[in-house]
């Protein structure tokens, strides 16, 4: 997650930039009549808002080596581009990951324009004032709705914005009760001192968000954030007390997401109503808290947002590159769902460039036929490298393939390959004493290309499996709208079977199985 770039030291380029720190932010287009996109966004060419077509069909041909399961593109309230890449397609939710932070940062900005909260330096601990906590002192006392929005707890918590174990967030998840886990934690620092990035936090600001509108965040942001936005499509994941996660767990369209990023580039503005105080916007606009990368450009943070002040983006930001970017100066929402984590700054820079005119452009039509060809060619799954068959094949299928006891909770797994309907179905351990563990069926492509079970719970799954060798047979597996792809490659001794899943997370574990009598 480390972001490097050349600084550009010419007098005139920091003459330029004192100039814009000096002057309060107006988008470039603040004085343009707004086109809300409540009932669905309009579309337009790009050309007619000012944007390039070649420039956005190259930024759609680059997502599949970013690993995009779509790309979605705005301006003057206009859609110019979207993309969606096979087997992900549009209309499905997808995780957004932690810009659920920024969704919870907006819900407290509604909470204090409401007067459910007196402001950001409210204490924190007032709201949990029925809790017995642990390790508190003056420093934890002195924590602030401010500090969880900007995180700077202070509260001992690792999470770092690298490729090292979220060993805090991982711990919060398995706890039986998250707030009383991230308020026991001891202060490593104090408050304000610092940025540190914290889950626990923001899911302390869900918390109180619930316990400050009647007991659910969700039912406060479809009140006051997604019903005026035309926002119906959500899910939410709770934690063991049925509160809303607040530093992830989040599902939304992509084309939902960009209007998120909409209500920030209007400044809180939606259809004639000031939905969120302008001040709260202006307070992502000009971050302060210096997210501590040590590269250029430099990342700052507040109120759930990320910012890079230098390219003056502001940015809603999830694992694995879930991402509402929005880019005032040149009147651009973009958003993007992806599998893996890429640099962010020459995505924006491309995003900025594309955007080459104030008014609009002559009409293109080639570079509008090759925008749309490209767009095309994204939703079209490209198969995958197949080896022949095993004899094995024949062997395995039907069989039940028990397992001993595993991280993945994976009790049973039946295959049959020589199906005219290739087909899978696994069993996992179940978490409620007592209750039955129900199976995941499917099909599963053998072609190189995925099938996909349109019926599964929450969202489709697909599936694609090939032979390695003789003994071997990798399957690979997707939740549609996760960001995660986990692969199983199953080795078969006899009537033994040895499978090792990983993740595209890092995550690894080894599982033994046998076949059943």
């Amino acid at each position: 997650m480390r972001m490097h770039r050349k600084i550009n030291s010419s007098l005139a380029h920091l003459a330029t930039a004192l100039l814009f720190a000096a002057m309060p932010f107006k988008s470039a287009w603040a004085d343009e009549p707004a086109a809300w996109p409540t009932a669905g966004w309009a579309a337009s060419t790009p050309e007619a808002q000012g944007m390039d077509s070649a420039a956005l069909a190259k930024l759609v041909e680059r997502g599949e080596a970013n690993s995009l399961d779509s790309i979605l593109i705005t301006r003057h309230g206009k859609l110019v581009a979207e993309a969606y890449y096979a087997p992900y397609r549009a209309g499905l939710k997808h995780a957004v990951n932690s810009v659920t932070k920024a969704v919870v940062g907006t819900l407290t900005g509604m909470a204090i324009q409401d007067g459910l909260l007196a402001s950001r330096e409210q204490p924190v601990l007032e709201f949990f004032s029925d809790r017995t906590v642990a390790n508190v002192d003056a420093a934890k006392k002195s924590i602030t709705l401010g500090n969880l929005l900007d995180q700077t707890s202070g509260l001992d918590w690792k999470e770092k914005l690298d490729a090292s174990v979220p060993e805090s967030m991982i711990q919060m998840r398995r706890s039986r009760d998250w707030q009383g886990f991230v308020l026991d934690r001891p202060m490593a620092q104090a408050p304000g001192s610092g940025f540190n990035y914290n889950s626990g936090n923001s899911h302390l600001l869900s918390a109180i968000v619930a316990k400050k509108t009647g007991g659910s965040t969700l039912a406060y942001a479809q009140k006051r954030l997604f019903e005026p936005l035309g926002i119906a499509d959500v899910r939410w994941i709770k934690d063991p007390q049925g509160i809303e996660a607040g530093g992830f767990g989040l599902y939304l369209q992509p084309r939902d997401m960009a209007k998120i990023g909409y209500l920030y580039l209007r400044k809180g503005q939606w259809a004639g109503r000031q939905l969120l105080p302008a001040e709260w916007v202006e307070k992502v606009f000009s971050a302060s808290v210096d997210m501590g990368f040590g590269a250029k450009p430099a990342f700052s943070y507040a109120n759930g947002w990320w910012t890079i002040p230098e390219k003056r983006a502001y940015i809603a930001a999830g694992y694995n590159r879930q991402l509402i970017i929005v880019l005032p100066e040149v009147d651009v929402v973009a958003v993007t769902t992806s599998r893996r984590n890429f640099p962010l700054p020459p995505l924006i820079d491309a995003i900025t460039a594309a955007a080459r005119s104030t008014s609009p452009l002559p009409a293109d039509t080639a570079a509008e036929a090759q925008l749309a060809d490209r767009i095309r060619n994204a939703s079209i799954e490209k198969p995958s490298a197949v080896g022949p068959a095993s004899e094995l094949a024949a062997a395995i299928s039907g069989k039940v393939w028990q397992f001993d006891r595993n991280a993945l909770g994976v009790s049973r797994l039946t295959l049959d390959l020589k199906a005219a309907t290739p087909t899978y179905e696994i069993v996992f351990d179940s978490r409620d004493a007592g209750a039955v563990a129900r199976p995941f069926t499917g099909p599963i492509g053998l072609d190189g290309l995925y099938r996909v079970n349109d019926k599964a719970p929450n969202a489709p799954v697909a599936v694609k499996g090939n032979w390695l060798d003789a003994q071997s047979f990798r399957i690979d597996s997707r939740v549609l709208g996760e960001d995660e792809v986990t692969m199983y490659t199953l080795r078969f001794d006899g009537q033994r079977v040895n499978v090792a899943f990983e993740n595209n997370r890092g995550f690894k574990v080894q599982m033994q199985g046998r076949a059943a009598e």
